[in-house]
């Protein structure tokens, strides 16, 4: 058996704030953007040279999915992005005036620094010191 994870939704306020900061801020590319109703998008983003899991940009519908944008997981961190050069992400974050939680530090499995995207949800970015090396 073979299996893997394709996508994770992530709840939004809005579509375009969302692609915008991911794409202009983050560098991620946007896979797709496809009307599915006249208030509903399937909206995906990935990494720039990732090959893995997407994220699907998913527009909050109801008070309850509101209530959820930002904090998905009580406030832990959210979502793991590795990178090839930390200093030069956090460069742009810092440029991008991205709020930084924590670090730049260097922990027993690489670099690492926690970051806010637009809605507050909390983000680790890693430099693993090798493949396959988790924290």
């Amino acid at each position: 058996m073979q299996q893997s994870i394709a996508q994770l939704s992530l709840l939004v306020h809005d579509y375009d704030e969302a692609i915008e900061f991911f794409t202009r801020k983050l560098n991620f590319i946007l896979v797709e953007d496809t009307p599915l109703t006249e208030t509903k998008r399937w909206v995906v983003v990935q990494p720039n040279g990732s090959t893995g899991c997407r994220l699907l940009l998913a527009r909050a519908a109801n008070e309850e999915q509101r209530s959820r944008v930002g904090n998905q997981t009580g406030g832990r961190v959210f979502l793991f992005l590795h990178t090839d050069n930390l200093q030069r992400d956090f460069e742009n974050l810092v440029k991008q005036n991205i709020k930084i939680h924590r670090g730049p530090l260097t922990e027993p499995y690489g670099k690492v620094l926690v970051f806010e995207d637009l809605y507050g949800n909390l983000w680790d970015l890693i430099e693993p010191l090798a493949p396959g090396i988790q924290p």
